[in-house]
C-alpha cells in the first residue's frame, strides 16, 4: 500500500509534482501491461488445452468413422454376394470405390490448381497502387 506522502514533495501542499505523476503513470502502465500479458497467457493456455482435447476427440471420431466405412463396404460386398459370386461382388465394389476416388482426385487437383501459387495477387496490386500514389504525391 502506498500513502499520499510517498507521492508528494515536501512543501507542495500534498500535491504530487509532474515528475512524480509521470513516474506513477509509468509504474502503473508497466503493471497494467504485465497484468494484461499474464491474462492473455492464461487465456491462450486454456484455449490451447481445449483445442488439443477437441482435436484428439476429432481424431478418434475419424478413426472410428474409417473403420465404420470399412465395415459398411464389407456389408455391401456380402449383400451383393447373395446375388453374385463373392469375388464378383468384391470386384464391383472395388471398381465403384476406385471411380469415386478418381473423381475426388480430379476435383481436388482442379481445386489445388486454382490456389497455386499461393500469392495474394489483389493485395500485391493494391500495394503497387499505394507505392505509385506515394510517388505521385512526392512529385507534386
Amino acid at each position: 500500500m502506498s500513502t499520499a506522502s510517498q507521492w508528494t514533495s515536501p512543501g507542495s501542499g500534498g500535491r504530487p509534482s509532474m515528475g512524480e505523476l509521470f513516474s506513477r503513470l509509468s509504474e502503473q502502465t508497466s503493471r497494467l501491461v504485465r497484468s494484461e500479458i499474464e491474462l492473455a497467457k492464461a487465456e491462450l493456455s486454456r484455449k490451447a488445452k481445449a483445442g488439443a482435447i477437441g482435436a484428439g476427440l476429432l481424431a478418434g471420431a475419424a478413426l472410428f468413422g474409417f473403420f465404420a466405412f470399412g465395415v459398411l463396404i464389407t456389408t455391401v460386398i456380402l449383400a451383393l454376394s447373395l446375388v453374385l459370386d463373392a469375388w464378383l461382388a468384391a470386384l464391383i465394389v472395388a471398381v465403384v470405390l476406385l471411380v469415386v476416388a478418381g473423381v475426388l482426385a480430379l476435383l481436388g487437383k482442379k481445386s489445388l490448381d486454382k490456389g497455386v501459387p499461393p500469392k495474394p495477387e489483389r493485395t500485391a496490386e493494391n500495394v503497387k497502387q499505394d507505392v505509385q500514389a506515394v510517388k505521385e504525391g512526392f512529385r507534386s
